[in-house]
């Protein structure tokens, strides 16, 4: 048997030191863009059932939702694949949240405030572009937390997530990795393409001058909060053919192993049948 999506992606409890991965590497799958959209083809149609028993399971009373969380470096491609794999489904079974800086609204209130407002509903396929991993990366890097409440808050996401599973949501998250070199010709690319110049925003220089400081702080939160109730999965991400068709291969593997199932309504078939033919309309 070979090693599933999951598992070749799945981040190391004990690690990982993101400069072990390749942003280019392709662990498993297809090898060149062509091959990657055929496969991705197939794994919409495959997408688009799963999502809609899951949604139709929902109707009958089911309690299930997934929860996808997406990371990563500025032009790592969170919208890109949002647009790409969330376009394979029905978007009527779609909840997308995207969390930027606190508003002062939600700096009154707990971290995980504005998280909990956004959890998917039962049926629903929930997609965070970032997430309450902000609130241990940002302040890590900026100084603007202490070691111990850095593990609190650690620990309560821990908290949080497993709440989140004993609620029926299954939760996989998503680390787009790319590298320094790949984030340089993207923003550079944006400043080239007079349609694609709102999407640059200056602040993303500052981060990224501390390029090296976000990879430590990614590594420890995948190290602290990987756990088999909400894994971590690392998506090598400089060519975005393969980040999306690794997305889309994860997606459907979790969604075919929760397995939702269609309801089956109390009906007489046959009398329903019959009605029908001889209903009439006016």
């Amino acid at each position: 048997m070979g090693t599933s999506v999951r598992e070749a992606f799945r981040a190391v409890p004990a690690g990982p030191d993101l400069s072990g991965i390749d942003p280019r590497g392709r662990p498993l799958g297809p090898k060149d863009k062509t091959a990657a959209a055929e496969s991705t083809f197939d794994l919409g149609e495959r997408l688009d059932g799963l999502q809609e028993a899951l949604y139709a399971e929902a109707t009958a009373g089911g309690r299930r939702a997934l929860l996808l969380v997406l990371q990563g470096m500025d032009t790592s491609g969170k919208g890109g694949t949002i647009r790409q794999v969330g376009g394979l489904v029905n978007p009527q079974g779609l909840h997308i949240a995207s969390f930027k800086k606190p508003t002062p609204e939600e700096l009154e209130h707990h971290f995980l405030w504005r998280i909990r407002r956004e959890v998917p509903r039962p049926g629903f396929i929930g997609v965070f572009d970032r997430s309450h991993y902000e609130d241990v990366l940002v302040p890590r890097v900026e100084g603007l937390i202490t070691e111990d409440a850095l593990r609190e808050r650690y620990d309560e996401i821990n908290a949080f997530e497993a709440e989140l599973a004993g609620q029926g949501v299954t939760i996989m998250k998503c680390m787009l990795h790319i590298s320094p070199q790949e984030q340089a010709e993207r923003l550079l690319a944006r400043l080239d393409d007079p349609t694609k110049r709102w999407k640059y925003n200056p602040g993303d220089l500052v981060s990224r001058a501390k390029w090296d400081d976000y990879q430590q702080a990614y590594s420890a939160a995948l190290r602290h909060c990987d756990s088999d109730a909400a894994p971590w999965y690392v998506v090598p991400s400089d060519r975005k053919w393969y980040r999306n068709w690794a997305v889309a291969a994860l997606l459907a593997e979790t969604l075919a192993e929760m397995d939702p199932q269609f309801p089956q309504p109390n009906l007489d078939i046959d009398a329903e049948r019959a009605r029908l033919a001889a209903s009439k309309v006016s």
